[in-house]
């Protein structure tokens, strides 16, 4: 079968945006992860907790955000091949 101007342009597509986001973006995502523990932190020190419910839900907030993104990416590495950046 021929290939056509719609197969080229599906595989260009498929080559621009294949590969796994968190494979090529795993510095910037482990960044992020720690800044969000950071900011965790730093507003449970900084932060008066006058605020009640709302200071609690911050810091839970950035601490879980940041240690999801962080063990996801941990995950990623243990897996077999996971490390592979290409």
């Amino acid at each position: 079968m021929a290939e056509t101007r719609g197969h080229r342009t599906a595989a260009r597509r498929a080559e621009l945006l294949g590969g796994c986001a968190l494979h090529r973006h795993q510095p910037l995502l482990a960044l992020l992860g720690a800044v969000c523990v950071a900011m965790g932190i730093a507003v449970a020190v900084l932060v008066p907790q006058s605020d009640g419910p709302a200071w609690v839900m911050a810091v839970a907030g950035c601490l879980a955000a940041g240690v999801l993104l962080l063990a996801r990416i941990g995950l990623a590495l243990l897996r077999p091949g996971g490390g592979a950046t290409s």
